[in-house]
């Protein structure tokens, strides 16, 4: 599995790197093929406390999958975001067994 982190006008820091690598290596058990996961880190310009987006696009045989969340801290985005994903992954593998 390929994982490839993009940050839009900003750095990313190692631990922020180091957390969402975790949080995505997890996403294996639920599902073996995955071929690759884009994550993109973006920041919008607005007056709201939530404005971390997090665009997580996963790939695997067939078809992407892709997940966008909207929230106070990145961390926070990458967890929404990975359990939704690890809820699609769920569902493709049990529709993959019918």
């Amino acid at each position: 599995m390929k994982v490839n982190i993009q940050a839009v006008n900003f750095n990313v820091d190692r631990k922020l790197l180091d957390f969402t690598n975790s949080r995505l290596e997890k996403l294996e058990k639920f599902y073996e093929k995955v071929i690759s996961i884009d994550v993109f880190f973006k920041v919008e310009n607005t007056s709201d406390k939530e404005n971390k987006q997090v665009d997580i696009k996963l790939a695997i045989p067939g078809e992407d999958l892709v997940v966008k969340k909207v929230g106070k801290s990145f961390e926070e985005g990458v967890d929404t975001a990975t359990d939704s994903l690890e809820r699609l992954l769920i569902r493709k593998k049990e529709k993959s067994r019918d």
